[in-house]
């Protein structure tokens, strides 16, 4: 087997095409789009190979201070990693001498480009199918990974849930208390988009800074992270709080346009991007919750209860049937009540991996 670099055009489109020959329509691929910016920037994209030529595998290498910082250790990332059966331990084992040799203590992934962006292995739920900034793997991953010796982190689930619960009876809230503590609901704005990412981005990081895995996106990433979020962006289901005019809590939600990414071959280029706008209204059938948080400072006041009651109103206003979410860590068990609340279950199992080096 031959473990290479992407230096081409022609290897890159084999690494887009991968997961295509690798997984049915249950995998919802990453935009190309994102993939091709990490490759331009110089992430490294790697390909494994057998004794054809053939792809049969594929990762990405990169590190991040920040994270390292976090983690307090020297950690050799790998992301968007894929594989054929049988090709694991060939691939694990160059992620490992890699990481040896640049000095790394360990590895830790898979991560696009990092666990608070996208990332991350399904440990059970795999008859269902994969969604918006999730991931999806066939049974075996688990098993190829935990044989190699990786071990699990930040084992999480993502969650499913219906809209038909009644939101004021499952979200309870005092509105006198609206006057009182001078708390606004705002709504996203397509057009003021960009003015409203760094009060988002404010909350987000002071609300997620307390979790294991998070490291603070600055005003670029999150511009990278949300770039085209304005054409997909449903206004009624990106929401913030203000209490005296201080944003104290955040949830944003999207459109889920999985099938049509798995459609399109994950191409989200602008030929398609003006094919989802003129057929968009097939896509609000169900939403994907993205993210969602309270700066600690004013958590236990029931705000988020709140939010999510005017969210589950907006979802059932918008004829939206279901609601899934990106994953909720087990360590984190009051972000899903709101999830049990509306009568969600869990859907996906869900963790990333780490391999101390000796």
């Amino acid at each position: 087997m031959r473990f290479e670099r992407v230096a081409n055009s022609r290897a890159l489109r084999e690494f887009l095409a991968l997961p295509g020959r690798l997984h049915d329509q249950r995998y919802v691929p990453t935009p190309h789009q994102s993939i091709e910016r990490w490759y331009r920037e110089g992430i490294g994209l790697y390909l494994l190979r057998d004794h054809t030529g053939r792809a049969i595998a594929r990762t990405t290498l990169h590190t991040d201070a920040a994270f390292d910082a976090k983690l307090t250790r020297r950690t050799q990332l790998f992301g968007l990693t894929e594989f054929q059966p049988g090709a694991a331990a060939a691939l694990f084992g160059e992620i490992c001498s890699a990481a040896a040799r640049d000095g790394r203590q360990a590895v830790f992934g898979p991560v696009a480009l990092l666990p608070n962006q996208a990332g991350g292995v399904i440990t059970s739920g795999f008859a269902d199918r994969g969604f918006l900034d999730s991931a999806w793997n066939p049974e075996h991953y688990p098993l190829e990974y935990e044989s190699f010796g990786f071990t699990r982190r930040f084992e999480a689930d993502t969650w499913i849930c219906p809209t038909t619960a009644d939101p004021g009876a499952v979200f309870g809230f005092d509105d006198t208390r609206l006057a009182a503590e001078q708390l606004r609901v705002h709504r996203g704005e397509k057009k003021n988009i960009a003015r409203q990412l760094p009060i988002l981005r404010e909350m987000l990081n002071a609300s997620f800074d307390q979790l294991g895995y998070y490291t603070s996106i600055s005003a670029e990433q999150l511009a990278v992270q949300t770039d085209g979020l304005a054409y997909l962006l449903d206004e009624s289901l990106l929401l913030y709080l203000t209490k005296a005019e201080r944003p104290v809590a955040f949830i944003l939600c999207v459109p889920d346009i999985s099938e049509f990414l798995v459609k399109v071959g994950g191409d989200l280029g602008l030929r398609n991007q003006l094919r989802l706008l003129a057929v968009r209204s097939r896509y609000r059938r169900a939403a994907v919750l993205v993210i969602k948080g309270t700066v600690p400072d004013q958590q236990g006041h029931g705000y988020m209860r709140y939010l999510s009651r005017e969210l589950l109103g907006n979802l059932r206003a918008g004829g939206y049937q279901q609601l899934r979410s990106t994953y909720v860590e087990h360590a984190n068990p009051a972000s899903a009540q709101h999830f049990r609340a509306m009568g969600g279950r869990p859907l996906h199992g869900y963790t990333f991996y780490d391999k101390e080096l000796r």
